[in-house]
């Protein structure tokens, strides 16, 4: 089996086709601390891409809830049990990934869902870890937690399930890495989906062919922000084009919180993936938990994360979410304020560092009136 380079397990690992990045990649970052579980996101996906028949319980986006939530059913757990022990020595594992534990027989050490699974999209919503006692109170990191976890396609650079598939229906991009289903080729063997340890690839029961996150291509084709990006009220979301992991540039926002500071980290690295969606871990959640689903690079990600109101260039990077439906491609701190410019170069949008207070007098001696507000 050849031998691919995985930066995020910070070795080389096995891998059933020989490694070819795109020229660039796609991907994302996501701010953790900042979702409300709106369901914005993933209204906006589905009114967009899977409102058709066979579609009904498909959400190409989706938020769970964690310790307690999952989409479909115990996804994250089923497919950690499968896995085994999983050890990191410092930043590099020696665990084995999905593809290095592969049982014989098969492509990808994977499993294949019930129908039943994806039926509950909002399973353990809300559902906190831990319970509360008379008279407790914070005293830090919460002893009771839960966070909101939101889920794409992560677009991997190693794709299981392109790795999985026997019809050879799947593939990534060249020029921006994006993992695509060819339908005309599908024959609906479901070894996508058994494949993709994420359960990220849906089957339509009624067209019989898999289907998956296209991360709006057409709008990425486009210069613009994928539809769960733009419509994210919250703000915790930026896409942006990823560089060559050796070969960072400090002006790229996405390069800056992934490459340089790696405030932002991977979703289950150990499954040897290298998913080029990236999450900045939340801080009211005790690390021994976030280790195991980001990684070793945990406890510094969110020493730096703390750090951001004392540091302009990480401050600045941090306003460009969700700032503007055009992909940020660099962007440049001056002053109180961080610009974001396009591929070319223009201007796309300024975000000052704080915003202005207003404080209006508390009787309005012009209409005669007191206000209950005045800010």
């Amino acid at each position: 089996m050849p031998k691919v380079l995985n930066w995020q397990l910070a070795r080389e690992m096995d891998y059933l086709y020989e490694g070819s990045r795109p020229e660039r990649q796609v991907a994302f970052v996501f701010d953790i601390n900042k979702c409300i579980a709106c369901q914005s996101c993933s209204i906006a996906c589905k009114t967009t891409w899977t409102s058709g028949k066979g579609e009904e319980v498909m959400f190409w986006n989706n938020v769970e809830t964690k310790p307690y939530g999952f989409y479909p059913l115990k996804w994250d757990v089923s497919i950690l049990q499968r896995l085994g022990e999983q050890e990191w020595q410092g930043a590099t594992y020696r665990g084995r990934t999905i593809f290095e534990a592969t049982p014989a027989g098969e492509r990808v050490l994977g499993y294949l869902p019930d129908v039943d699974d994806y039926a509950s999209p909002n399973l353990g919503e809300d559902e906190i870890a831990g319970t509360i006692e008379r008279g407790a109170y914070l005293t830090g990191v919460h002893p009771v937690w839960m966070f909101y976890l939101a889920r794409i396609c992560n677009h991997c650079t190693y794709p299981a399930c392109l790795a999985a598939c026997p019809r050879k229906a799947i593939y990534k991009r060249k020029e921006d890495g994006v993992v695509l289903v060819d339908q005309t080729r599908c024959r609906g063997y479901r070894e996508c989906v058994r494949g993709c340890p994420y359960k990220k690839v849906y089957f339509n029961l009624v067209t019989r062919i898999s289907e998956k996150c296209i991360c709006c291509y057409p709008l990425v084709e486009d210069g613009k922000q994928p539809r769960c990006v733009e419509s994210c009220i919250g703000k915790i979301r930026l896409q942006g084009m990823l560089s060559h992991p050796q070969s960072p540039r400090a002006d790229n926002p996405l390069d800056y919180l992934v490459l340089v500071r790696k405030v932002a980290l991977p979703l289950y690295p150990q499954f040897g993936l290298e998913p080029n969606v990236y999450y900045i871990p939340p801080i009211n959640v005790p690390t021994q938990f976030l280790r195991q689903m980001f990684g070793p690079g945990v406890d510094s990600a969110l020493e730096t994360y703390r750090s951001a109101k004392d540091d302009p260039e990480l401050l600045g990077a941090l306003l460009l979410f969700g700032s503007s439906p055009v992909r940020i491609d660099s962007y440049r701190v001056d002053g109180d304020r961080v610009a974001g410019y396009d591929e070319k170069g223009r201007l796309v949008v300024e975000v000052p560092f704080s915003e202005p207070v207003y404080i209006r007098p508390y009787f309005d001696s012009a209409h005669g009136v007191y206000r209950h507000n005045i800010s």
